[in-house]
């Protein structure tokens, strides 16, 4: 029996069916195929990325590394020091053999410290023949020493006096306190709200500390100075915030920080405001001011905050893509909106790390064209509004327009789900925000400022590991503008903080601005200048 071979239908409108249906299923595998590959291709990266994250160097670790760093070379240069020293003892030798070592020189101590000066008596003749001695000089060998912190009590005595006449009864009025029936000195205060919110050390690690030195203080009573206080500083933080939104420019950003609530942590924000002028010239010009920052604490990342926070400002706002700000740049907006701009270190690092954890060229080229951008900013940082401008427009266009159209081509080439294609989507989409700069002397390039300004909350939230209550938050954001506004002026938070405790109390409501920051001066440069 012989079999025949299977042949197939002749009629060509069946073949050509066929054929379509034979094609149109082998390209849906090859869609299938590519789609597996590149999600293969998107985890890859994504954990790459996570590994960078959880186990990389990154901009935002170099500050923790760099202390790692550091304290490594603390312990060898200790080590060695010890061995030397060691070495030295066991060999019995009086005199002092060079090292081999090489140390960098030492600067000198401080010249304003007190020098408390210890002569070695000197042998009443010489040891040789008895002879006379006679002075040639000396050598001084200077050793930096510290004294315990001290504590004491002040005992402020007012005296009553009876007139002998019409025996009236007369007594100094009593002076005012930097908290209302507070035991507490002023620097006594400023050095636990400096402690808490400045170095970022909970009151419960204070309180242990004060008992090592045999002050018993207990955590309420520390808590109860630190709401008097803020309370007590109220007015000198209204200012700031006012001083802040009354710039023509601002930064804006958000961290979280952990909120106790029933036994239970929730994640709630706080929120930045940052005016600093000196990038268009500082204080000295016209139209600008000292700089200052202003927190705020919310349960949430609603977009109802920056509403509020902002509801009268409409200046320019440098802040990142948060959708909780579009209200804010709404034309319908009351007064007006406002002016939205992009911050270009946020666009540069998404290139970055897509340039280091996946070696992409395209990545690597976009990073590249940005820092070109970066190194005319730098050269001009500081300049007026105008010659700004100017520069921008002469040296920074061009660079600019090439990015944009390098951008635009090479994206039409990638597919919408690939991680370079979606960091060029980020900035085209808000390509205006991103190059308004260019018209406007007034505006950074990055909104490094508020970041800046949110840095020391980040690494705080390593040693309180979270706020107590919403009340507390409020009451961290209040104090963190007070430090944070400090700090920007170049005023010592500390001795800042002591000395507007103890004269707030009596100042006149009129002149209050004289104890901001950038008015203050400390008690011995007033009294001098007095």
């Amino acid at each position: 029996m012989s079999s025949t071979p299977d042949t197939g239908p002749d009629d060509i409108a069946t073949l050509k069916a066929a054929f379509l249906a034979e094609r149109s299923a082998r390209l849906e595998a090859e869609a299938r195929a590519s789609g597996a590959e590149a999600m293969v291709a998107h985890l890859k990266l994504l954990i790459a990325k996570l590994k960078r994250e959880r186990f990389g160097t990154s901009a935002e670790r170099s500050s923790k590394l760099l202390d790692q760093l550091e304290l490594q070379l603390e312990e060898l240069e200790a080590t060695a020091a010890e061995d030397t020293s060691a070495a030295a003892a066991e060999s019995g030798e009086s005199t002092v053999r060079s090292f081999i070592r090489r140390k960098p020189v030492r600067a000198p101590l401080p010249a304003h410290l007190p020098r408390e000066r210890v002569v070695i008596p000197a042998p009443p003749a010489c040891p040789c023949c008895q002879g006379k001695l006679v002075k040639l000089g000396e050598d001084v060998t200077e050793t930096l020493e510290v004294i315990p912190r001290q504590w004491k009590v002040i005992q402020t005595v007012r005296e009553k006096f009876s007139c002998r006449a019409c025996e009236t009864i007369t007594q100094p009025p009593a002076p005012f306190h930097p908290i209302a029936r507070g035991r507490a000195g002023a620097g006594l205060l400023a050095m636990v709200l400096f402690g808490k919110y400045g170095l970022h050390l909970p009151l419960n690690r204070q309180s242990q500390g004060f008992a090592r030195e045999g002050i018993d203080l207990d955590v309420s009573t520390l808590a109860d100075w630190v709401g008097a206080s803020a309370a007590a500083l109220a007015p000198l933080i209204e200012l700031i915030r006012r001083h802040v939104l009354a710039a023509e420019r601002v930064h804006g950003d958000d961290t979280t920080v952990p909120v106790l609530a029933k036994g239970r942590t929730v994640t709630g924000r706080l929120w930045t405001y940052v005016r600093d002028d000196r990038p268009f010239g500082g204080p000295n010009i016209e139209g600008t001011g000292p700089p200052a920052a202003v927190y705020f604490y919310s349960r949430n990342r609603s977009g109802e905050h920056p509403r509020q926070h902002l509801a009268g400002y409409a200046g320019i706002l440098q802040a990142d893509a948060y959708a909780g700000f579009n209200d804010l740049y709404d034309p319908r907006r009351k007064p007006r909106p406002i002016t939205e701009v992009a911050c270009w270190s946020h666009a540069r690092r998404k290139f970055f790390v897509l340039a280091d954890v996946a070696k992409a060229p395209l990545a690597l080229e976009a990073v590249r064209r940005i820092d070109k951008i970066f190194a005319i900013e730098r050269e001009i940082n500081g300049l007026p509004e105008v010659e700004r401008r100017a520069q921008r427009q002469a040296h920074v266009t061009a660079l600019v327009s090439g990015l944009e159209a390098w951008m635009r081509t090479e994206r039409a080439k990638l597919s919408r789900h690939n991680d370079i294609a979606k960091a060029m989507e980020y900035m085209l989409k808000r390509w205006v925000a991103f190059t308004r700069f260019l018209d406007d002397g007034r505006i950074c390039l990055s909104n490094n400022a508020a970041e800046r300004a949110l840095r020391s909350i980040a690494v705080g939230r390593r040693g309180w590991l979270f706020a107590g209550s919403d009340r507390g938050g409020e009451r961290a954001a209040a104090i963190y503008t007070l430090i944070e506004t400090a700090k920007l002026n170049g005023v010592d938070p500390q001795a800042w903080l002591e000395d507007v405790l103890r004269r707030i109390a009596n100042h006149p409501a009129s002149r209050l601005a004289d104890l901001l920051p950038w008015n203050w001066k400390p008690p011995a440069t007033a009294a001098a200048a007095a």
